[in-house]
């Protein structure tokens, strides 16, 4: 069973940047799409972005189209999310997700994925 750790939210100024981590256990990132979601309280789960168990295509969405960025690391079984220019319509809980990488698709629909970690708060002050 894939379990998925997020790490490195929390309060930033309008501006600066941010890197998260998402720490994946019980497979490796070779078997799993990962994406990235974020939630802003009353509102549902946006897509930010995915990147493919092969590491080859990744995929972003329009909520931080230019501003953001999807890498890992498959030593460390960690896929990354870089944020930059920051702003307090960023603040959201931030999740990340797997499905299996034996799906064609490249998931952007919370639907798509069957795992989530448990979410990093990121709060931008202005």
């Amino acid at each position: 069973q894939v379990q998925l750790v997020e790490s490195g939210g929390g309060l930033v100024q309008t501006g600066e940047s941010l890197r998260l981590s998402c720490a994946a256990s019980g497979t490796a990132l070779s078997n799993i799409h990962v994406g990235w979601f974020r939630q802003a309280p009353g509102a549902g789960r946006k897509f930010i972005s995915a990147i493919s168990g092969s590491g080859i295509s990744t995929h972003y969405g329009d909520s931080m189209k230019g501003r953001s960025t999807i890498s890992r690391d498959t030593q460390k079984n960690e896929v990354y999310l870089h944020m930059t220019q920051l702003n307090p319509s960023d603040t959201a809980v931030y999740y990340c997700a797997a499905h299996s990488a034996s799906d064609y698709y490249l998931g952007s629909l919370p639907s798509n994925y069957d795992s989530w970690g448990q979410g990093t708060q990121v709060t931008v002050s202005s």
